[in-house]
């Protein structure tokens, strides 16, 4: 068996590892030239096979500058044979000669093959987007980024090009529906589609549709504020079938509906029991009209997404979804079972489903997470199988409590790909869809999310970044692409400490942390600046988009209200200074939209409207009506301390900090007590299958640590157990306290004590605490304080009788919970946002 595993393992590598190498410019005899193939389809296949051949077409043009010729037949000294097995004479012709073997792509769900001989390539699909996804994946391969149209990406021309010889490479995704949600599109997307489209219509629809595509997605929920995808443009449903992409509505749209329709056509109140008739001859009509490939949303939620009344019962939405799967049997004329359909457990409705609520097994039950990123529930390891599996409904944005996040990208990945690994591992599987808002400026999340959905055993905990460096190399090129994934990662990390729209001047504390923040964003845009002079011309536009801009963006917010908060301190002890921080905030405030407008005015003003989303001067969790600059105080002159070393006394300490040093034993500190980064433990004890893994990057300081398998069982703290120690040195005595710092993960298992872990200190018992069990529902509460800090600290009390050498020991007790911090308090701790800086001591090297 192992044998076996290992020469399956060996296989997969060597492919992927092939699929990297098949394309070269220089001439060999092991290659063949694609410089001037004619394209072979059958006329008869699939449009979007015949589509993507065309796109193929033009992405062959804009690489080696000759337009290949597309012929019905196999024509050519050298032919790019594109076809899908269940439709194409080409393919099956060639099958039948035994030139190419289908049996691995038979039957299979999108997958796709290639086939190469000495002067011919062969790319042949199980179905439609099976044959899209290798023609797409060969664009990428030669040089054509799926963000061409979408970021400005430049083609690199290519004076050769060529394909290797007698090659066989075969792919197919994991997870079956794999796409994006376009939702809270205004002002942004909204204003630019009009400007650019006339609305969101075909036009609009066949660019997005292209993109997911290109990106191996395959399921799309249209825009929905005010729109409505079938009733808007007649035409939106054909570009969807053209393109092959498989349309649903969202958590509160069923039978293919979108809301605003019932705003246009509706009659009487969206109430099942007083409105029934009128419903349901609403909902048929939304079924008679998708006659598309399409996923239908089951189920019911208040008008507007609101959650239903009070008052109702878990039996009426069982009536509600049973009359609708009636209805979707008597429109297709088969049995409801042979419809995809989901049943969202949005917000309330997973409540309903915790009370009993149930709905038919073929029906996919789309899990979600609190619109923060963090999921909410998952099938236990233990739970029986369901016909119709399980989703996951995601978001990179979103509006709502507690506060709106929609401006710019605040996803690092690491934090996506411990959220969704869970899912993965928990056979959640026939469903991935994400809110990405406006779809810019979420490229870099979009494209891991959909690539990690197409194969989740491809990515790792440790590659995230090179996936990341991997990713700027083909926007880029490979000359910065180590540098631009650095900072593409460090930006994300730093905006997920706390969404731009949370920030205000009290967010850090003076004057070290708000001084750390403000240098390290400064910094960041510094390199980026010095890269984007470095870069060719062909490559400014994409840059700013992707990079330069968000960078640009969120340091000068960082800085001004860093500024702010220096005039409050400076005004409050009548320091001159306050006045010169109150021009710096107006100065920056007025940067902000000089930023927002240099991205409208690129590219000709192709991306006009796209920044729009106003992200200064929130007091609810709604976006404000306008913008507005923070409040300054101005001091006369007469009244002020006169210019002295005041406020440079209060700052100067904090303007340059020692150099950290690395071991494993730490040191208490005056005024940050002892303080760990997780990942730097002194040993770390595995028991059995469950293993302590690193999650590089992920948190809002250094790295984290959690136990995998994410599906082991609970464990019961021992001496053997899982378990993670940590020397400490203490010069206090007495009683303490013990912070950990964890991710804001939550109770998935909807279990009674939630997440939990135990902590303890040399040889006492260990005491066992629940990171998340105060959280009922995952939408109030306390739960607005994690997510908006982006972190769950615990606290435990403890004692000790001596200074000196101690250790902290942290046990795994059930999987879930990731440790990112460990602070050791004994009462003098200053306060702070981040918590103290680590307070390691080096050994000495002997």
């Amino acid at each position: 068996m192992k044998k076996r595993l290992l020469l399956f393992i060996t296989t997969v590598l060597a492919i992927y590892g092939q699929a990297q190498s098949l394309i070269s410019e220089k001439a060999s005899p092991l290659f063949f030239s694609l410089k001037e193939a004619t394209i072979c389809v059958d006329p008869n296949d699939h449009e979007l096979v015949r589509q993507s051949a065309i796109l193929l077409q033009t992405d062959l043009e804009k690489v080696t500058g000759i337009k290949p010729a597309i012929s019905s037949t196999i024509t050519g000294k050298t032919s790019i044979v594109i076809g899908s097995a269940d439709r194409s004479s080409l393919i099956r012709s060639l099958a039948a000669k035994k030139t190419i073997n289908l049996t691995g792509i038979n039957q299979q769900w999108e997958a796709f093959t290639w086939k190469s001989n000495n002067n011919q390539l062969i790319i042949a699909g199980s179905d439609r987007r099976g044959t899209a996804f290798g023609v797409f994946e060969l664009s990428k391969q030669i040089g054509v980024s799926p963000w061409y149209w979408w970021a400005d990406v430049p083609v690199k021309a290519k004076k050769e090009l060529f394909f290797k010889k007698n090659q066989t490479h075969t792919d197919k995704p994991s997870v079956k529906y794999r796409g994006i949600f376009i939702n809270d599109e205004a002002p942004a997307l909204s204003g630019w589609s009009k400007e650019k489209f006339g609305g969101f219509n075909h036009f609009f629809y066949e660019k997005v549709f292209e993109l997911i595509l290109r990106l191996k997605g395959n399921y799309l929920w249209p825009a929905m504020w005010g729109n409505a995808f079938y009733d808007d443009d007649s035409l939106n449903i054909k570009m969807a079938d053209k393109y092959g992409i498989v349309i649903g509505t969202s958590h509160h749209e069923p039978l293919m509906r979108a809301h605003d329709e019932w705003r246009r056509h509706g009659t009487g109140k969206w109430n099942y029991d007083s409105n029934k008739v009128k419903l349901q001859e609403f909902w048929r009509g939304g079924m008679q009209r998708a006659t598309n490939e399409k996923i239908v949303s089951v189920g019911m939620r208040g008008d507007g997404d609101e959650p239903m009344s009070r008052e109702t019962a878990t039996d009426l939405l069982e009536r509600i979804v049973k009359d609708q799967r009636e209805i979707i049997a008597d429109v297709t004329g088969k049995p409801a079972e042979q419809t995809p359909q989901l049943w969202a457990l949005y917000k309330e409705v997973q409540d309903y489903y915790d009370k009993g609520m149930r709905v038919p097994d073929d029906v996919t039950l789309l899990l979600c997470d609190d619109n923060w990123g963090n999921l909410r529930k998952l099938p236990k390891p233990t739970d029986k199988k369901r016909k119709g599996g399980y989703g996951i409904y995601y978001h990179f944005d979103y509006v709502g409590g507690p506060r709106n996040y929609k401006w710019l990208n605040t996803n690092p990945l690491p934090r996506v790909w411990e959220q969704m690994h869970l899912a993965w591992k928990h056979d959640v599987k026939d469903i991935w869809i994400v809110n990405v808002g406006d779809i810019k400026p979420m490229e870099l999340p979009i494209s891991f999310f959909l690539d990690y959905a197409w194969n989740p055993d491809k990515i790792g905990p440790t590659d995230i970044q090179k996936y990341t460096d991997s990713w700027a190399a083909a926007q880029f090129g490979t000359e910065h692409s180590k540098e631009i994934g650095e900072i593409l990662a460090k930006y994300a990390k730093f905006n997920g400490r706390r969404k731009p729209e949370l920030l205000d001047a009290r967010t850090y504390t003076l004057p070290s942390e708000w001084h750390t923040v403000v240098n390290d964003y400064n910094d960041l845009l510094k390199k980026t600046e010095q890269i984007n002079s470095q870069l060719p011309a062909a490559y400014k536009d994409a840059f700013f988009q992707l990079v330069l801009h968000p960078v640009k963006a969120c340091a000068n917010l960082n800085e001004m209200y860093y500024n702010a908060a220096l005039n409050k301190n400076a005004s409050t002890n009548k320091w001159i200074e306050a006045n010169g921080y109150a021009d710096n905030v107006r100065k920056l405030y007025e940067n902000d939209s000089l930023i927002t407008l240099q991205y409208h005015q690129l590219n000709g003003g192709k991306w006009n409207h796209m920044m729009s989303q106003k992200h200064i001067g929130y007091t609810s969790w709604q976006e404000p009506r306008w913008q507005r600059m923070p409040a300054v105080t101005y001091l006369p002159a007469d009244s002020a301390v006169a210019p002295s070393d005041s406020v440079l006394a209060y700052i100067q300490p904090h303007l340059t900090a020692g150099t950290k040093s690395r071991g494993n034993t730490f040191l208490e500190k005056q005024g940050s007590g002892v303080s760990i980064d997780a990942t730097n433990y002194t040993t770390a004890v595995n028991a059995g299958p469950v293993k302590w893994q690193i999650l590089p990057d992920h948190g809002r300081t250094a790295s984290a640590i959690t136990a995998f398998p994410v599906t082991a069982p609970a464990q019961t703290p021992r001496k053997t157990s899982p378990h993670l120690q940590y020397d400490v040195f203490t010069s206090s005595t007495g009683d303490f306290s013990i912070h950990t710092y964890h991710s804001p993960s939550l109770n998935f298992y909807s279990s009674e004590e939630g997440l939990q872990y135990a902590i303890s200190i040399d040889d006492e018992t260990p005491q066992i605490i629940s990171i998340n069990k105060e959280d009922k529902n995952s939408i109030s509460g306390i739960w607005n304080k994690w997510v908006s800090e982006s972190i769950i600290i615990k606290t435990t009390k403890h004692k000790i009788s001596k200074p000196g050498m101690h250790t902290v020991k942290y046990w795994m007790v059930t999987p879930g919970p990731v440790l990112q911090k460990i602070v050791v308090d004994f009462g003098n701790v200053k306060p702070s946002y981040l918590g103290p800086e680590e307070t390691i001591l080096t050994k000495e090297k002997k």
